[in-house]
């Protein structure tokens, strides 16, 4: 404590100083308060007697104003004693009393006669800043000399704040006053907006924009300590207050606040202190009865704490909501030692579970604390990572796992939680996660069968396929024969065609059996029977026997491998289901990493079928769960390819091109998917006109392709595409080659759309110049899905009926059809020919001439609906193609109905038939 300097009464008064005028600081919108304690000093003058109290938060203003308030009564003439109570001495009895009378020169054994004596000499003002750390006992006896100065002048300023939980009422000085009417308590409040604006015009010199002085309140939380400090530092930068400088006055403004925290922190008692930094971990999860227990003030009134909090100015109330602001928090953790923050957590996680939190809730705060070694700990952060899984949070997952790892925990359950931990990480960390299950692979404890396979199952996926599979093969011959088994199936599942390495590999692994009998092993093979086009019966059966028995938590390779041989038998629907229920299994059990496997695999079965609007949502989903392209090079590669090919069916070869010229990762150039993306880039060149480089690309997609003993061409028709290049260049010879092999290999697989797209271009002469060729290759690939392939044969067929002079009503009908095909994408190559052989069918009838006023009025969308509802489709089929709701196909009929002025699905074909001129 520092009492000033107090006037010996047996010595001359110096002649008064100057009288104070105008504020600086934080005092500028202080002026009523300025009024009303300079009245009190009229008051004191006039031999009357007065008490004031000063309350406001930290930075407030409210000591600024009392020693402002202490030089004016200087200069009026009035004595002044000044005394400031400091925390280090708020315990020691009559420490403020003391000050003041060491002040005036008097013994402290009588402590109250002093100073009334002097005050009936002179005029006597008696100053007390940080009211709130004096001690009890001076306290009482302020109260004391209050209650005796009515008649005498005597004034007694305290200022301060009330941020002390269990300290002293001081503010209650003002009621012990003899006279009411010179009894004042100010509370100082936070400057407005005007306020606010005044400030920065004395300290910048010049008027702030408006929304620069918005940007300067809200960065000093409205405290005018800090708002003044970070107005003082803008101002030295030579800056104007204009709102282009706005991250200035924000950055200055965010560093000085921080400090002013601090400041506020370090002048706080231990109790309030204590109060924030339960409020601060536990304030967003526990009510304030369960904050005050955690800080050990439960024995306090709520209503008190509270308004001992709000006194801070590092809180905000919202009803019964108090809340630490984000700034203070920060701070408030920031400056607690880490094991102390560390048992607070998890004091408030035993607090939160117990009440009956949310998981997640619990969760997020044994995050932050120590292993606590409870029983409901472990099963908490598990089902908390598991809800962060399916909201799409893989990072908090991985981070629930990674501290329940740190609880006392069996060998079983510890390995458990890393496979589990490492599922996580393979989504946004992959490195860490193919590290984890690297080790788990390789430990040849026999117990730990399922977790093994589980471990391959999900580093093959993730992209490690050389890592896994040398792992698988060097662990398979310590473990058990059906561990041995499940090991075989997955080795093979990631590549089952590729025997190049599998010889390589030490120790080799054993090839799948011919006829296997376990379901896992069963998918494999049929895919490797389908790659090599050879057995399509058996291929079909081995998948479908895959698929019959899937069992939750087994490896999900193995069944992927089963959904994509049925692909290539043409059993396109049973594909689609077991992808789906894949699809569904992996989101449920958290294996997300395998997730783009199966939703590329669908985007290309989708693709086959038609369904363009699918495929396309297919491969953005996959997109965005891929965690980085380059741990993923097969279904980067998948991916990428299958785009471009949509994008060229649906007319958009800008966008195709420009990805079919971005550079792919160096690991996709080894995948079995490398030629996928070699044959988009072939169409794409075709599309550009350019056959050479077309014909070069598949080529050598084909040479990959045979590699990898890839032979059947229901994968990639690369030979009938380069045969269609080559035809449209001259090279009819090299053309029959090439679909003359396709067809023969076509033929020995047996589905019935390789075939047809075989037959479609394996003759002498291009399909579309040969009716009885094209007609034959469109019925057989109308038995199957209306994919791209089939499109193309009712495209040949017009095309050859019209060439040869044919059945007109059968070129017709082939356009009709096609135009059906083809409403869902009319900039597509497909839906443009179409529109040409319409125009040859009908060669007097201009476009449009059929065509309604009232049809211009449809949107493109809208037009698109109502084609597909003319040549019969249901609203449900309209639903599938569009990628809509039923309401919403259902809806945007209705408004096609309203503008061509109909009313049934009758008169809508009828005027379709009318302007197709069927």
């Amino acid at each position: 404590m520092s009492p000033s300097a107090f006037p010996d009464p047996s010595r001359p008064i110096a002649s008064p100083v100057p009288e104070p005028h105008g504020a600086s600081g934080p005092l500028l919108h202080h002026s009523h308060e300025q009024d009303t304690l300079s009245s009190l000093l009229d008051r004191l003058a006039s031999g009357r007697s007065a008490v004031v109290t000063l309350t406001g938060r930290p930075g407030y203003g409210q000591n600024a104003l009392a020693r402002w308030t202490a030089r004016l009564a200087r200069s009026r003439g009035p004595w002044v004693l000044s005394a400031r109570a400091v925390p280090s001495e708020s315990g020691l009895r009559h420490g403020v009393a003391d000050q003041l009378l060491t002040a005036l020169g008097a013994p402290s054994a009588d402590r109250l006669p002093p100073v009334l004596r002097a005050a009936r000499q002179h005029p006597l003002l008696l100053v007390l800043e940080d009211a709130q750390w004096t001690d009890p006992e001076s306290l009482h006896w302020l109260h004391a000399l209050v209650r005796r100065s009515a008649t005498v002048p005597l004034a007694v300023l305290a200022s301060g704040s009330d941020a002390c939980a269990l300290g002293p009422d001081w503010r209650s000085l003002a009621t012990s006053s003899p006279d009411p009417a010179g009894a004042h308590e100010l509370v100082l409040g936070p400057p407005s907006p005007a306020d606010a604006a005044l400030t920065v015009r004395t300290v910048c010199g010049v008027e702030g924009e408006p929304e620069f002085t918005g940007a300067a309140l809200r960065a000093s939380a409205a405290v005018p300590a800090v708002l003044h400090a970070t107005l003082r530092q803008f101002a030295r930068h030579g800056h104007l207050p204009v709102a282009l400088r706005i991250p200035e006055i924000e950055t200055i403004g965010r560093a000085v606040l921080d400090d002013h925290i601090g400041r506020v922190l370090r002048g706080l008692p231990t109790e309030t202190v204590a109060a924030l930094r339960a409020l601060a971990v536990g304030g967003r999860v526990l009510e304030f009865p369960a904050v005050c227990a955690l800080a050990g003030l439960g024995h306090l009134r709520e209503d008190r704490l509270r308004a001992v909090l709000d006194a801070t100015g590092l809180v905000r109330n919202s009803g019964a909501d108090t809340r630490v602001v984000a700034e203070a928090g920060l701070r408030i953790l920031a400056e607690m030692e880490p094991a102390e923050r560390a048992a607070l957590h998890g004091a408030a996680a035993r607090v939160a579970h117990h009440a009956g939190a949310a998981d997640q809730t619990v969760a997020g705060l044994l995050l932050h604390s120590r292993p606590l070694g409870t029983p409901w700990t472990v099963p908490v952060l598990r089902r908390s990572s598991e809800a962060a899984q399916r909201e799409g949070d893989h990072a908090r997952a991985a981070a629930y796992l990674a501290r329940a790892l740190r609880e006392p925990l069996d060998e079983e359950r510890h390995e458990r939680l890393t496979l589990d931990l490492a599922a996580a990480e393979l989504v946004t960390t992959p490195e860490a996660g193919i590290r984890r299950l690297g080790e788990l692979t390789r430990t040849r404890d026999g117990a730990r069968s399922a977790l093994r396979v589980y471990a391959v199952d999900l580093g093959l996926a993730a992209g490690d396929t050389d890592g896994m599979r040398r792992a698988a093969a060097e662990v398979r011959p310590a473990v058990a024969a059906e561990e041995q088994e499940a090991l075989v199936a997955l080795f093979w599942a990631a590549d089952p065609a590729d025997r190049e390495h599998a010889e390589r590999t030490v120790p080799e692994m054993p090839p799948l059996p011919a006829h296997p009998a376990t379901a896992l092993q069963a998918g494999p093979r049929a895919w490797q029977l389908a790659l090599a086009g050879d057995g399509l019966t058996t291929a079909r059966e081995l998948a479908r026997t895959a698929l019959a028995r899937p069992s939750r938590g087994a490896p999900l390779l193995p069944y992927l491998a089963a959904c994509k041989a049925l692909c290539l038998t043409g059993d396109h629907d049973e594909a689609d289901a077991g992808l789906s229920a894949l699809l569904t299994g992996v989101r449920a059990d958290g294996r997300q990493v395998v997730a783009p496997h199966i939703l590329a695999a669908r985007a290309e079965l989708n693709l086959r079928r038609g369904l363009l609007a699918a495929a396309e949502q297919d491969i953005g989903d996959a997109e965005r769960a891929l965690p980085r392209p380059s741990r993923h090079p097969a279904a980067t590669a998948q991916l990428r390819a299958v785009r471009i090919v949509v994008d060229l069916e649906r007319g958009d070869t800008v966008r195709a091109g420009a990805l079919a010229a971005e550079p792919a990762p160096e690991a996709a150039r080894h995948s079995p998917y490398w030629p996928h993306l070699l044959f988009a880039r072939a169409m794409v060149a075709a599309a550009d006109h350019d056959p050479v480089e077309a014909v070069h690309l598949l080529r050598e997609c084909g040479r990959l392709l045979l590699h990898r003993n890839h032979v059947n061409p229901a994968l990639l028709p690369w030979r009938s595409a380069a045969a269609r290049v080559l035809r449209s260049s001259g090279q009819e010879a090299e053309a029959h080659r090439l679909g003359s092999e396709e067809l023969r290999l076509a033929r020995r697989w047996g589905a019935v759309g390789p075939v047809g797209w075989a037959e479609l271009n394996a003759g002498p002469a291009a399909a579309h110049e040969d009716p009885a060729r094209a007609r034959y290759a469109a019925d057989l690939l109308g038995r199957g899905q209306a994919g791209p392939a089939y499109q193309r044969a009712l495209a040949d067929l017009a095309a050859a009926e019209l060439a040869a002079g044919g059945s007109r009503q059968a070129a017709a009908a082939a356009v009709a059809r096609l135009k059906v095909l083809t409403a869902t994408h009319p900039q597509g190559p497909m839906a443009q020919r179409a529109r040409r052989l319409a125009a040859e069918l009908a060669p007097t009838r201009s476009p449009g001439d059929a065509r309604p006023a009232a049809w211009t009025e449809l949107s493109p969308p809208e037009v698109r609906t109502a084609t597909l509802a003319a040549h019969g489709h249901s609203n449900t089929q309209i639903a599938g193609l569009l990628s809509l709701s039923r309401r919403a196909v259902e809806l945007r009929l209705s408004r096609v109905y309203r503008k061509l002025r109909i009313g049934s699905r009758e008169e809508l074909r009828a005027l379709v038939r009318d302007m197709e001129g069927r």
